[in-house]
């Protein structure tokens, strides 16, 4: 006789795929009445908005909040005409760096904005307090930089219902911006952690950002300039473009929900537009860290590369956080989506990381949003993987085209998750996710279902099966962006 389960199982995803088809038409009905239907479908039009690609950029990749928040002070601290950050949440007690006499980001703020201008552009937090942070909190935060200094800080409320303004920027000079996914607060974690994860932490956290040289500096300082200009009411000179410093091609993308700013009206979704290009023409890797994976048109073009490989030697591999703070059910119904088209060729690895030390594990957050495409094409910013930073949120990121740099990027991070020196992770990455990556999350997990100590911080993600429950991520998707 069959269970209530394996009864329900097949209706769980036939409507899961029908709410996924729902998604899908709205999300492109609205954006083809703003006349962004292209970044669904492929299909370029004249007239599009957003920035364009540019070469002679120098890029670092920062992996981790000790190696990030660093830099950022540092340019911070040396700044010669003005320091502009904008982001979801700031605390003014943060402090980024953490040797003796360290200052808190309100110290260091307060003392630039003696001599230069320093303008702070933060979320205002929901109309209505059902999550943080609050706007009780959002205003005592702006108090806290502003009250006894000269920092400049304002609050921006022009957020669609039930969503945020989340990128993460900061630009110096119009000389160095660094655009990425690390927030200047310990609110829901402290973003100061380094590659070691050691596991004597509350949490462990794990992101990334990048820092930029180079022409491309005065367009992220142009979008901090057009939304500094509507909010503060105060219109700042025009970023004129430093020469070439490097040899890497980098172009912004956002993510500007329609009438939230006069600059964009219509909108703009350069974020999802890349994402689901350099995704469809991917040939043998996909690597994605991100917080969340809820977006139907990402799963699509997932799916189908692991039904339809473009080679033999295809392989997915994604890094999520154990226990997101939000959605877990959702990321999982959608990669049971990802179980279903993979059918057990083993093309499709879905792993997570914890914090570990001399044999003992603690919590991890994967907050890095993340993406590589066959070690050629490489996304770094504040855009999660999901409804939220696709459609609603506003979000920037960077995509870089510079070969050399990703691969090293990419050996970087799995060094850190593998816990093995680069030389050791840098074959061909079918082999290393088969035969070094694979075995060891099997193995961990193993240990602990049985009840045994880990030996290393990797491990599968836990309750991805075929059978997880596929409605959730499609209708998570319709009701955020009814």
């Amino acid at each position: 006789m069959k269970s209530l389960g394996t009864i329900l199982d097949p209706v769980d995803r036939r409507l899961g795929d029908g709410v996924d088809r729902l998604v899908c038409m709205h999300h492109h009905r609205r954006l083809r009445r703003l006349g962004w239907a292209h970044a669904l479908n492929g299909a370029h039009e004249d007239g599009r908005e957003g920035y364009p690609a540019r070469d002679g950029n120098r890029v670092r990749v920062l992996v981790d909040g000790e190696e990030a928040l660093a830099a950022m002070v540092a340019a911070i601290a040396g700044a010669r005409s003005h320091v502009h950050i904008a982001g979801w949440f700031a605390s003014p007690d943060f402090r980024p760096t953490r040797e003796p006499g360290a200052p808190t980001l309100r110290e260091l703020l307060a003392d630039v904005a003696e001599r230069i201008p320093v303008r702070v552009l933060l979320w205002a937090g929901p109309p209505v307090p059902v999550f943080k942070p609050t706007r009780r909190m959002t205003r005592t935060a702006r108090d806290g930089f502003t009250s006894g200094s000269r920092v400049q800080c304002v609050l921006d409320r022009r957020e669609r219902t039930m969503h945020c303004h989340h990128e993460k920027l900061v630009v110096v000079d119009d000389e160095v911006a660094f655009v990425g996914g690390i927030d200047l607060t310990d609110l829901a974690g402290d973003r100061l952690d380094s590659p070691a994860h050691r596991s004597d932490r509350a949490l462990g956290w794990h992101d990334a950002a990048t820092e930029l040289h180079g022409p491309v500096v005065a367009d992220v300082a142009d979008h901090f300039a057009r939304r500094w200009s509507e909010v503060a009411g105060e219109p700042l000179p025009e970023a004129v473009p430093r020469p070439a410093a490097g040899g890497s091609c980098v172009q912004v993308v956002r993510t500007v929900p329609e009438r939230t700013y006069q600059f964009a009206p219509r909108g703009e979704f350069t974020i999802l537009e890349t994402y689901l290009r350099a995704l469809s023409d991917a040939r043998s890797l996909i690597y994605l860290e991100n917080q969340f994976l809820w977006s139907s048109e990402v799963v699509d073009v997932l799916a189908d590369k692991l039904r339809e490989p473009p080679q033999e030697r295809f392989r997915l591999l994604v890094l999520l956080p154990r226990r997101p703070n939000d959605g877990a059910d959702t990321t999982r119904g959608q990669l049971s989506r990802l179980m279903d088209a993979d059918a057990g060729r083993g093309r499709l690895l879905a792993a997570t990381v914890s914090a570990y030390t001399q044999g003992r594990t603690a919590p991890l957050y994967v907050h890095a949003k993340i993406g590589i495409v066959d070690d050629r094409w490489l996304t770094v910013g504040s855009a999660n993987l999901n409804e939220h930073s696709l459609f609603n949120d506003t979000e920037v990121n960077v995509v870089i085209r510079d070969a050399d740099l990703i691969r090293e990027t990419r050996l970087r991070l799995w060094s850190e998750h593998l816990q093995l020196p680069e030389a050791d992770v840098s074959g061909d990455p079918a082999q290393v996710i088969d035969e070094i990556w694979r075995p060891v999350a099997v193995e961990q997990s193993r240990r602990e279902r049985s009840g045994a100590p880990r030996t290393h911080r990797l491990a599968l993600l836990p309750n991805v099966s075929r059978r997880a429950e596929r409605l959730q991520g499609p209708l998570r998707g319709l009701l955020v962006d009814g």
